[in-house]
């Protein structure tokens, strides 16, 4: 049911946009305002068509701002470095490191690395304000220019000064640096620009005269470095040339004085920016930037939006857009051509002096009176598509360059590196392109911007089509749709003629194409036929991308944290049109059927047959069939789905710098998946030869040895088989060793698995195997891999559970052997050889054990291993060894000492009877009282002899015996003031025996646990 598809999305408003189309003011009332702003630009007609005035007069001017729609620059604006300070005069970015240069007002220049946001050095130059500083980056340097009228060059690696000269006789405004020659310029209160050569020990080889008042700011000209431009509080902007001294021209028309000027850098448009104060009696007090044409030396245009004096201009490096900062704390965004306010930015830092930028970056960088703030603005997903033969054409700027896939063979490249493509230049474009996409069949591209939509021929780039649009979307049969607001929605055939105009109930923020026009609010999407523009569905979804597979049955709704798999029922859709239903507000209610819901973000994507691929934030390619996500490899950077190519198995990807990349998918892979989800296995099989082997089983992230730069690769058929439950498929297509025996295992296949362990020769594997093979009962088997992986204690359980007595045996010299002494003692303890646990104590040098164990079950043992418990601890302590009592020389304090020895005999007769292991039920029932309580009870009867149960009896009597010495043991043998001592010298009891035992065993650790069972310095009394 869609009503599980409830999703919201938090999204925060669009920021406020004041007059985002301001209406120009004629050059005639430019001078009835107080601050002023100038923009110049050559016509787009032709030479002829141009006017002969200086000026456009104001009908031209306003008819050409008119023309275009009000639509705002898709602009990302995120904030990505920001640093409090004293009063910022100067930024500056380096061309190769993450830095950022400030100079102060307070005199300190510092660095900061915006990637870690850390400062990288900082340094006071002057007790004055260093009004500029820029980064020469190809010496290394850093040059100021204070107001103790000095410039200055520091090493900014070791921070040491490289020069310091007095430059001018007054403030120094600005330097700048000259992008190939080794010449700084210098523009001061003095009045006067000089030319500084540091190959010359910086001498000054020119000095421009010309201005009347403060220079306040001087720059290079990007396209002719022999030329710059300068601006001065004289109201005048000129521009000079290297070798002369006298201004090739100069620029009027401000009131007041020139603040900022800035060159245009992308295209080929001679523009030059200006910003300035002007003070007249207007009470408004607005504020202008004027945009000029070097060439023909007029004002193109004059845009109002600040309310204090201008202090920094530029045009940004790369999209079509200008930034403007004011003393009233806000930079202003103006689209370059249609000269409209796009955005404002205001981060309560007050006044605003210094704009940084630099050129293929879209980083400004932005000083305040309290700080320093960095934003990236734009999108970093390239303008670019693909069509179905591999033919690729995208926008760089207004520039439409094409390349072909097909021109690269497709075993020169491996997966993930850049294809060596020839661009083609395919021309230009007549609006900013923002978006680009191709039709179904290939042959058209339409190019959206600027709030219009134009179509080209693809081959050709000749104009089509063209129209106000703020977005375009094609049909799968090759009709589109443009929404051109909020509220207007127009549908148009293949030949370009209009069909429907639609005016939507609800705010329409978003269209998009395929099998179905939708519609989006920010709260839902509405789905609608093309034809009629009939409601099929309403879903409520917040919508960030939709994709509809080629055969119009699937469809990826992706939302901000999720997307979804739904299957349109066209037949349900036709049926419920055709009875007459007229449909509500929802629309058809079993139109769509959600199929899968996956907790994962899509940044771009595209369907393959029924298979979903998809790139996430972690910059994962994966793909998705039915309900399984399988991530294909794990990309080293941002890259942008393009499209796939089936006679290539490829899919390619583009960056933001336009390089493309190809990654191997093999739509047999893809098909044999569709087909098991749909359950079609006859089919399937058919396919599967096709199916590269190393497919069958491989896993995600390991790389085949010819291609070493994949991060990840497909995951195994056999596994996808194992996640639809065919074990059975899944084991005969796995050729992976350990993934193969784990199914072996999970189907009980235990031929395979033991012939998978014994190549391998795992001991992990021969313990499962084993473990599954006791399980049932295979216990033959189960013996085989428990010696095959040396499981020795696997070993134990299973003999003295069968009651292999020759086992036993064979385990006991085996563990012996491998230095195994728990194991070993256990063996030779449950085939009732107690002189041999007794001797493998000795030499595992548990002497107090050793006596301990004598004590309860060999009494005629006790003598013996005393003395040597003595000849021992008297290495540590002769008082503590001659403390230790032996029953032969004091039997007072043994009780029934004598008793026990007998006892000992009779036992041992029938020590090395074993009864089978089927008897043990009647022994588990036998009484657990020791053999000398049993001893008495016989005594008091008169009638019960010590061997009435024959063989088996014996045997019970060796286990009461056992339990006998347990409770015997107890008994203190040492005076106290030993056990004190002892107990003064960390001496203590390390052997616990369980009193309610049956079978009396002694757990010893093997020779290597010290630390259990202490050194030969730690000794235990005999209790």
């Amino acid at each position: 049911m869609l009503s599980r598809l409830n999703w919201t999305l938090q999204q925060s408003g669009p920021a406020q946009k004041q007059n985002p189309n301001p209406t120009p003011k004629p050059p005639s009332l430019r001078f009835a305002f107080s601050k002023q702003f100038y923009f110049l630009r050559r016509y787009w007609a032709p030479a002829s068509d141009i006017p002969s005035a200086s000026t456009p007069s104001s009908d031209s001017l306003e008819s050409a701002v008119s023309e275009h729609p009000k639509m705002p620059l898709r602009l990302d604006i995120k904030r990505k470095f920001a640093q409090r300070t004293e009063r910022v005069k100067s930024v500056d970015l380096h061309p190769t490191e993450p830095w950022i240069l400030a100079s102060l007002y307070s005199g300190t220049v510092y660095i900061w690395n915006y990637q870690s946001q850390n400062t990288v050095n900082s340094f006071e130059v002057s007790e004055l304000p260093v009004r500029s500083a820029k980064f020469i980056a190809r010496k290394q340097w850093i040059v100021t220019g204070a107001d103790d009228m000095t410039i200055r060059a520091f090493n900014y690696n070791t921070m040491d000064k490289v020069k310091s000269f007095e430059a001018h006789t007054d403030y120094i405004r600005s330097v700048a640096v000259h992008p190939t020659l080794p010449y700084v310029l210098s523009a001061s209160d003095d009045m006067l620009i000089k030319l500084w050569d540091w190959e010359k020990n910086w001498m000054c080889t020119q000095i421009f005269e010309g201005h009347s008042h403060y220079v306040m700011q001087v720059t290079f000209n990007p396209k002719d470095t022999n030329t710059f431009a300068s601006a001065s509080l004289d109201r005048t902007i000129k521009v000079w040339n290297l070798s002369s001294i006298d201004p090739n021209f100069t620029l009027e028309g401000h009131m007041k004085g020139v603040n900022c000027v800035d060159y245009f850098i992308g295209g080929d448009k001679p523009y030059l920016i200006s910003g300035s104060d002007d003070q007249t009696a207007k009470a408004s007090k607005l504020s202008y930037y004027e945009v000029w044409d070097y060439q023909t030396k007029s004002c193109v245009q004059t845009l109002e939006g600040h309310t204090h004096n201008v202090s920094a201009a530029c045009f940004h490096p790369e999209l079509p857009i200008i930034f403007t900062g004011s003393e009233d704390g806000t930079v202003r965004i103006w689209h370059s051509t249609t000269y409209r306010l796009e955005n404002t930015l205001n981060y309560g830092l007050e006044r605003v002096w210094a704009l940084g930028y630099m050129k293929g970056s879209r980083r400004i960088v932005i000083g305040y009176d309290e700080g320093a703030i960095m934003v990236k603005i734009g999108r970093e997903e390239p303008v670019a598509s693909m069509d179905n033969g591999g033919k690729i054409i995208w926008a760089k700027h207004n520039e439409v360059q094409t390349v072909n896939i097909k021109s690269v063979g497709t075993t020169e490249v491996d997966d993930g590196e850049r294809l060596p493509l020839a661009v083609k230049e395919l021309g230009t474009c007549d609006l900013y392109p923002q978006s680009l996409k191709h039709n179904p069949n290939g042959r058209f591209v339409v190019v959206c911007g600027d709030g219009e939509y134009i179509i080209y021929t693809a081959l050709a780039w000749r104009n089509r089509s063209f129209g106000s649009a703020l977005e375009l979307v094609w049909s799968s049969d090759g009709e589109y749709a443009v929404r051109e607001s909020t509220s207007r929605i127009k549908i148009f055939s293949k030949t370009f003629q209009e069909k429907k105009n639609i005016r939507p109930t609800f705010s329409c923020e978003r269209i998009y194409g395929g099998t179905l026009l939708a519609m989006c609010s920010s709260d839902f999407i509405c789905f609608y036929d093309w034809a009629e523009c009939r409601l099929i569905r309403r879903i409520d979804v917040n919508v960030k991308n939709v994709y509809w597979a080629d055969s119009g049955d699937l469809v990826a709704i992706a939302s901000v944290s999720s997307f979804y798999i739904l299957k349109y029922n066209r037949d349900v859709v036709s049926s419920y049109f055709d009875s007459g239903s007229s449909g509500d507000e929802q629309g058809v209610h079993n139109a769509f059927e959600v199929l899968h819901e996956i907790d994962e973000r899509v940044r771009t994507g595209i369907w393959v047959g029924d298979c979903f691929i998809y790139n996430n934030p972690s910059w994962k390619l994966n793909y998705l069939v039915g309900h399984e996500v399988t991530t294909m490899f794990h990309l080293d950077r941002p890259m942008y789905l393009l499209g796939y190519l089936a006679n290539q198995s490829r899919i390619y990807l583009i960056d933001k710098d336009f390089n493309v990349m190809g990654y191997t998918l093999h739509v047999s892979l893809i098909e044999y998946k569709t087909l098991v989800m749909r359950g079609d296995l006859e089919r399937a099989s058919q396919i599967l030869p096709t199916i590269p082997p190393e497919h069958h089983n491989s896993k995600v992230g390991v790389a085949p040895i010819e291609d070493k730069v994949r991060e990840g690769r497909l995951r195994s058929v056999a596994r996808f088989l194992e996640s639809r439950g065919m074990l059975e498929d899944a084991l005969e297509l796995a050729t992976d060793p350990d993934y193969k025996f784990d199914l072996a295992i999970q189907l009980g296949r235990l031929e395979i698995a033991k012939e998978i362990a014994t190549q391998a020769q795992s001991e992990s594997k021969w313990k499962q195997l084993a473990e599954l093979a006791m399980s049932i009962g295979q216990l033959e088997l189960a013996e085989d891999c428990l010696l095959n992986g040396m499981d020795l204690s696997g070993l134990l359980l299973l003999y003295s559970s069968i009651g292999d007595a020759q086992g036993i045996l064979k385990l006991s010299s085996l563990a012996k052997e491998q230095g195994k002494s728990n194991v070993a003692f256990l063996c030779l303890f449950t085939l009732g050889k107690l002189e041999e646990c007794i001797q493998l104590l000795l030499e595992s040098n548990r002497i107090p054990e050793a006596a301990l164990m004598a004590r309860s079950y060999l009494p005629s043992k006790v003598s013996e291993i005393v003395a040597i418990w003595r000849n021992d601890l008297s290495k540590v302590s002769k008082k503590a060894a001659d403390s230790l009592a032996d029953p032969e020389e004091y039997p007072n304090l043994f009780e029934d000492w004598q008793v026990y020895v007998s006892l000992e005999s009779e036992a041992a007769k029938n020590r090395g009877n074993y009864p089978p292991a089927e008897l043990y039920p009647v022994y588990a029932e036998k009484s657990t009282t020791n053999l000398l309580d049993r001893f008495k009870s016989m005594q008091i009867d008169g009638n019960e002899d010590l061997t009435e149960n024959g063989e088996g009896d014996h045997e019970h009597e060796h286990e009461e015996t056992k339990e006998n010495g347990e409770n015997q043991g107890q008994e203190a043998v040492i005076e106290e003031e030993t056990v004190e001592n002892q107990e003064n010298q960390g001496q203590g009891a390390v052997v616990e025996e369980d009193a309610n035992s049956t079978n009396g065993v002694v757990i010893v650790n093997t020779n290597e646990d010290e630390e259990a069972f202490g050194t030969n310095n730690e000794r235990t009394s005999l209790l």
